[in-house]
């Protein structure tokens, strides 16, 4: 039986850049670095997460297997500090929406350096 999500694959056109960007401007950590020939892929996550992200190169995924989708997942973080968290991702010049109110709480959505778009709810 699954028990968790282990890792969320995301696919970047610039992986150094995509690690910067979490990294500065989310507070994640890296949690792996590998070079495996042609092949890199950098792991990150904020601290403690049981969940985390691996940044891929797209193109060379889409070269490996031409027929996968590499859109971006969608994904909601939750977080405790929500007001705090908007007001550092815009000091920090991130493309962040509106807050909205919804009937399970409070959102907004990010966009990375790529102009992928995720989502924070509070709770």
């Amino acid at each position: 039986m699954i028990n968790k999500i282990g890792q969320v694959m995301l696919y970047v056109s610039n992986q150094d850049e995509s690690k910067g960007f979490w990294t500065e401007k989310l507070g994640f950590e890296v949690i792996t670095e590998e070079i495996n020939g042609p092949m890199k892929w950098i792991e990150v996550a904020p601290k403690g997460a049981a969940t985390s992200i691996v940044l891929h190169n797209k193109e060379f995924v889409a070269q490996m297997n031409p027929e996968m989708n590499l859109g971006t997942p969608s994904l909601m973080y939750f977080t405790d500090n929500f007001d705090q968290l908007y007001s550092d991702l815009k000091s920090k010049n991130v493309t962040v929406g509106e807050i909205v109110e919804l009937p399970t709480g409070r959102v907004f959505n990010f966009a990375d350096n790529e102009q992928n778009y995720f989502a924070v709810m509070e709770k």
